[in-house]
């Protein structure tokens, strides 16, 4: 199977790349981190007009570059490789994935406006009992006219403070837990009845607890736990790509480390031991690597093949996630954890990727229910 890339995506990676080299320095995000808005809404606006990248997984015919989900792993991967905060994951890869596959009537305005720069989404889609069942909904949607109202609570709503729209499930039928009944609705962010709390993570970027009264939203799809599943499976599939983007800096930056920092006169890089741990590293990150395409690329197949290729790279992702992470740390004793040195913040983000839409445990039961009807 050919994995090269065509020019034009090559030619888009390189962009980014440079882009971010020069303007997303680990000292500049730092301070970024630390600011009251917790993110720079120029650089989502480099993102739309001057990279343009905002559009590379869109069709033509909407104001995009043509393409898909290769492009979503590209730009995410440099994502990973920079610790970029602004909301790229749920604002181009959910928002847009909803708005490409619901079709529904807003959907070419969504889709321009996210390519513009000027709509920003959060996905709200879990709560607080529901860990990582997508159909365990407490928040409801009511008829409401022509339109619904939304009231519940959603839980760690990622990159909510800055969103200008969020994407919401609720139940219009069925019971708790059941796959039916299922809605996906539009909310503005400044709609009446929302309640929020926002909060830093511990991996630098902003969630909020948001809670819903009456509040008004267009639906996007109804009986729509399908769609849920597909999005989020493509979701899942670009965090992979991100999760690359920060292998790679976590076994780089080790790797300089140990050349530089010398114990008995010699540099630490030069003893077999350890020799042999960098070469595990490199193992696990080049799996990841080829586990990630495989996701990729099956994202277009029926359901079962799609969520057995996502749930198998999310697994090997969340392991080597933690093994890169700590090994890491550990290879760079007490200074991997400073705040000060960057690799302590690129395994923050690694942990945090191996519970974003199911653990390593969770998507093992998933495959296994995929592949045999049930799980253990």
């Amino acid at each position: 199977m050919d994995f090269n890339f065509t020019e034009d995506q090559t030619m888009l990676r390189d962009s980014i790349a440079r882009y971010l080299q020069d303007r997303y320095d680990f000292d500049t995000r730092r301070k970024v981190v630390a600011s009251e808005s917790g993110w720079r809404p120029e650089v989502w606006k480099a993102f739309a007009e001057e990279l343009g990248i905002l559009g590379a997984p869109f069709s033509e015919e909407h104001g995009g570059f043509g393409g898909g989900a290769i492009e979503n792993m590209i730009v995410m991967e440099e994502v990973g490789k920079a610790l970029v905060i602004e909301p790229y994951l749920s604002t181009v890869v959910i928002g847009g994935g909803f708005a490409k596959h619901s079709g529904f009537a807003g959907a070419s305005d969504l889709i321009g406006g996210i390519i513009g720069g000027e709509t920003i989404i959060a996905f709200a889609y879990a709560e607080p009992q529901g860990r990582y069942n997508l159909a365990d909904l407490k928040t409801t949607a009511k008829k409401d006219g022509a339109g619904y109202t939304l009231t519940g609570h959603k839980a760690v709503v990622w990159g909510a403070p800055w969103a200008t729209h969020y994407i919401v499930t609720a139940r219009t039928g069925g019971s708790q837990k059941e796959t039916s009944g299922v809605g996906v609705f539009l909310v503005e962010a400044s709609a009446s009845g929302i309640t929020r709390r926002d909060y830093p993570t511990v991996d630098g970027s902003r969630a909020s607890e948001i809670q819903f009264d009456n509040t008004p939203g267009i639906l996007i799809a109804d009986d729509a736990y399908g769609l849920v599943e597909q999005v989020t499976d493509e979701a899942i599939a670009a965090l992979c790509a991100e999760a690359v983007g920060v292998q790679r800096k976590l076994h780089e930056g080790t790797l300089d480390y140990t050349k530089q920092r010398k114990q008995f006169g010699a540099p630490i890089a030069s003893f077999q031991v350890l020799q042999h741990r960098m070469v595990d590293m490199f193992m696990n990150l080049e799996q990841s690597v080829s586990m990630t395409y495989m996701a990729t690329l099956k994202l277009g197949e029926d359901a079962e093949e799609r969520g057995k290729a996502v749930s198998s790279a999310k697994v090997h992702i969340g392991r080597a996630n933690k093994f890169l992470g700590q090994n890491a740390i550990q290879l760079h004793g007490g200074m991997g954890m400073t705040d000060e040195l960057a690799i302590g913040h690129y395994f923050k983000r690694a942990t945090m990727i191996e519970g974003l839409f199911g653990s390593v445990d969770h998507h093992l039961k998933r495959y296994e229910t995929l592949s045999f009807g049930k799980a253990a």
